[in-house]
């Protein structure tokens, strides 16, 4: 099957005009064209659609050959069930459990594995409780800590990028009384940089043993490095571990919000009262076939990892460098402000990633379809024309 598939995504949108198809929706649609006084907003909002289509979309981590034909199929025979509130889920928590080898009670879905970071925060930052965590990583959990008024321990990265483990693991038994939970990104978002499967047995035999540590995994399908592995077996031996995974980039269903935590059954129960429990029907049963559809998934890993090397090597040899990246994106050093630079990219047509403080200097661009990479090493050039000279 091909990466840029045909599948019918006619078929996946057909099925939910069939789903629909007894309902009345043209004074309605009309209505909301015509918006407040008369005027029409249809120009407008389809002017709008048409912009966001063209942007070459390199931001968000995103997988741009969408949704496998299996996986759009399965979520179009689903949509029978989107006006159920009891339906059949497809086994869902079931199929997890068999992927991972644990069991039904050690999985806990959510809206992306975000709101799994989410509820971590809820579940673990009562009172003057701490994260622990590397600085920079995923901004967002930190940001939901704040907002709970909790604080973070950041530890900066090592002058190679990577994770410093034996001062995180200082600084956890520092303020052990108050350390809620240890975050680990890995790899590391927004660097790409993984921590070795020895440093996090490292970290987790090197601090008190009962203090839960976050393992995020959102990017784990894109690793290629035999250093690696993921961190569910220590689940199964009973460790404090949540392991935080996500349907968003492999499966490339970052729009329809599917995630799942792993852990010890004591702990999806201490996190599970502060679950939305909003995932919806249709994308419980792509999930079932996204998990079962390991041939897509290999085809994406190589498309992008290749993609992300002939990038980077072209980068290279403007005499920018780039920082060793094991996921679906990675990062390059502008030696100059990135705001200006992000701005210049969106105004050509390219959408790349936001500042991640304190790295003010490096731009993270998302592995795209080649078309966009190419759109992206164009818009470079033309933005940075002395990448030559500027090398030496």
């Amino acid at each position: 099957m091909s990466l840029q598939h045909t599948v019918s995504r006619r078929g996946f949108v057909g099925g939910l005009t069939t789903a629909l198809g007894y309902l009345t929706l043209k004074p309605h649609a009309y209505a909301w064209a015509q918006g407040v006084g008369g005027a029409s907003l249809a120009p407008r909002v389809q002017q709008g659609l048409d912009e966001y289509d063209a942007f070459a979309k390199l931001a968000n981590n995103e997988n741009p050959y969408g949704p496998s034909d299996v996986v759009l199929k399965a979520m179009t025979r689903a949509f029978k069930y989107a006006n159920r509130y009891g339906y059949p889920d497809g086994g869902i928590v079931e199929e997890i459990a068999k992927h991972h080898g644990v069991k039904p009670e050690n999985v806990m879905l959510g809206a992306g594995s975000g709101e799994i970071l989410d509820v971590s925060c809820s579940a673990f930052l009562i009172g003057d409780e701490k994260i622990v965590g590397s600085d920079p990583s995923y901004s967002i959990l930190y940001q939901h800590a704040t907002s709970l008024k909790a604080d973070t321990i950041k530890v900066p990265l090592l002058a190679d990028f990577r994770q410093d483990i034996p001062t995180l693991i200082k600084a956890t038994r520092t303020h052990y009384r108050n350390v809620g939970f240890v975050y680990l990104c890995n790899p590391n978002n927004p660097t790409g940089r993984i921590v070795t499967r020895q440093e996090v047995r490292q970290l987790l035999d090197g601090i008190p043993e009962d203090v839960p540590v976050l393992i995020d995994e959102a990017y784990h399908h894109f690793v290629d490095d035999p250093g690696y592995a993921t961190s569910v077996p220590y689940v199964l031996e009973g460790r404090p571990v949540i392991v935080a995974r996500t349907f968003s980039k492999i499966a490339a269903l970052a729009g329809m919000r599917l995630g799942y935590a792993i852990a010890p059954r004591e702990i999806i129960q201490r996190m599970r009262p502060f679950s939305t429990g909003s995932v919806n029907a249709i994308v419980k049963w792509g999930g079932v076939a996204a998990l079962r559809d390991t041939e897509t998934q290999a085809k994406v890993k190589k498309v992008t990892l290749d993609l992300r090397a002939k990038t980077t090597a072209d980068l290279q040899a403007l005499g920018y460098s780039t920082i060793p990246s094991d996921a679906n994106f990675f990062m390059v050093h502008l030696r100059r402000p990135v705001q200006p630079v992000i701005e210049e990219f969106k105004k050509k047509g390219v959408l790349v990633g936001r500042p991640f403080p304190p790295m003010l200097e490096h731009l993270r661009v998302s592995v795209g379809t080649a078309e966009e990479m190419s759109r992206f090493l164009t818009a470079f050039k033309e933005i940075v024309p002395q990448a030559r000279t500027a090398s030496g």
